[in-house]
């Protein structure tokens, strides 16, 4: 199942409907099906705080993905700070849409496997990012 949760912000205006297919669909092109993943759209405060208490990161990010797959389900806690998705967007010069999306599926691929810190990494995740969001 896939939740949509806020925590000190608005829920963002997307078609849950859709999106959860969207996801499924991306999911199913690594081999994996979901299980239990929940967004929880934040503030820029929150996903400090969350950075700090469990990740003992003193910074801002878009995104936090806390990892529970087992086997072939993918299943985890996404946490979204709209504000930096916002922020991004603008220093990115794309909408604001496309860059919540593109976050949005960026959680799902560290849950298929795919990681973006290594040599390398950043260029393979961009690659997953655009195959993904092409397929909306």
């Amino acid at each position: 199942m896939i939740s949509y949760q806020t925590d000190g912000t608005k829920m963002p205006d997307i078609k849950k409907r859709e999106t959860n297919a969207w996801i499924k669909k991306v999911a199913a092109t690594y081999g994996k099906k979901c299980g239990d993943i929940a967004y929880i759209f934040c503030n820029d405060e929150k996903i400090l705080e969350v950075n700090k208490e469990y990740l003992q990161h003193d910074y801002y990010t878009d995104i936090i993905t806390f990892d529970y797959c087992e086997g072939d389900s993918i299943s985890g806690d996404l946490f979204i700070s709209l504000d930096t998705v916002r922020s991004n967007s603008e220093q990115l010069g794309v909408g604001y849409e496309q860059e919540l999306f593109r976050v949005i599926i960026h959680g799902i691929l560290h849950l298929c496997g795919i990681n973006d810190k290594g040599e390398g990494e950043r260029e393979i995740m961009e690659a997953a990012e655009n195959k993904a969001l092409s397929m909306r």
